[in-house]
């Protein structure tokens, strides 16, 4: 199967992505929720077993720490993250475990993850809450609601060997897509992933991560100051942006946006030259979309226009 057709089944059918390599953390003991509350961006009260939430660990100043997905199973608490970043949740959230009762495991080795999307997805767990990351139960693993910006899609979720005899039972049938097609998908539907568009510098508000995954009435927590004085009081100086119709030669990362002959941003994420839709970048925020812009690197050039994010974040 081409690329090409891949990305056409994410798009218009349905297609199932191996996406084993994310991390993975639990959270266990009385003091789990309370211990994640007093820590997280996300107001946690409100999720019941069954249920779960984009959230962000930010570090004191307000910055990015880890970017994840919260999923409530009972009086345990699962967490998935990029791939990478499991061990840099755990240690994190280990640095302020202080008297309290709650373990912390990274648990990425041996952690089983794969994403059905499509507009056909729902269509294979019928059951499933309506509810973005609504979750239920399936032997050890989690079938987990999910979208992708207005693609719906499904997760599996747990124990690699759980995952895998649940998808052998329930989805035989759905053809794989590849690393390369899935990136492309993710960039069209503009969701920022760490490392490549989020990192210790990300202000939650430059990626619209504050949409979804930051409680402003919660009360405190990490790096709450900065967060909540931008949103009563300020803006930030840069914003995360869709680049779009692009022409010329294909951009690499770390490709300048120019307007006006003066650079106002850089490219974070670009699509694979066989699948050329579109790149993601950081833009000033002086920069009105949409926008026509030049990109420049080192041995080659070429013009965009500059659309405004849209997407929610998958995890």
């Amino acid at each position: 199967m081409t690329l090409t057709a891949e990305l056409d089944l994410l798009r218009t059918a349905v297609g199932v992505v191996d996406r084993s390599d994310r991390g993975a953390v639990l959270v266990t003991g009385p003091d789990a929720r309370s211990f994640l509350q007093a820590l997280v961006s996300a107001d946690l009260d409100p999720v019941d077993d069954g249920e779960g939430t984009h959230a962000l660990l930010l570090t004191p100043r307000g910055k990015l720490d880890v970017d994840f997905r919260l999923l409530r199973v009972g009086d345990d608490v699962w967490l998935d993250t990029a791939p990478g970043f499991g061990a840099q949740l755990a240690t994190s959230l280990n640095r302020f475990r202080i008297r309290v009762k709650a373990e912390v495991q990274d648990r990425s080795e041996g952690w089983g993850l794969v994403s059905i999307i499509g507009p056909s997805a729902p269509a294979v767990f019928p059951d499933l809450p309506a509810a973005v990351h609504a979750h239920v139960a399936r032997g050890d693993a989690r079938i987990v609601r999910t979208v992708w910006g207005d693609v719906p899609g499904v997760d599996v979720a747990g124990p690699a060997d759980a995952v895998a005899s649940l998808m052998a039972e329930m989805a035989p049938g759905i053809p794989p897509v590849s690393a390369a097609a899935f990136e492309a998908f993710r960039i069209d539907a503009g969701i920022p992933t760490q490392p490549a568009d989020l990192d210790e510098s990300t202000i939650p508000q430059e990626a619209f991560l504050e949409r979804d995954a930051v409680s402003f009435t919660k009360g405190c927590f990490l790096g709450q100051e900065l967060v909540c004085r931008i949103d009563s009081r300020g803006h930030v100086n840069r914003l995360l942006r869709s680049l779009r119709a692009i022409d010329g030669d294909w951009p690499v990362v770390g490709a300048e946006i120019v307007v006006d002959g003066a650079p106002v941003g850089m490219l974070t994420s670009v699509a694979p030259v066989e699948l050329p839709v579109g790149a993601l970048g950081y833009v000033r925020h002086e920069v009105e979309v949409p926008a026509t812009v030049d990109l420049r690197w080192d041995g080659g050039r070429a013009t965009a226009i500059v659309r405004a994010l849209n997407a929610l974040s998958e995890s």
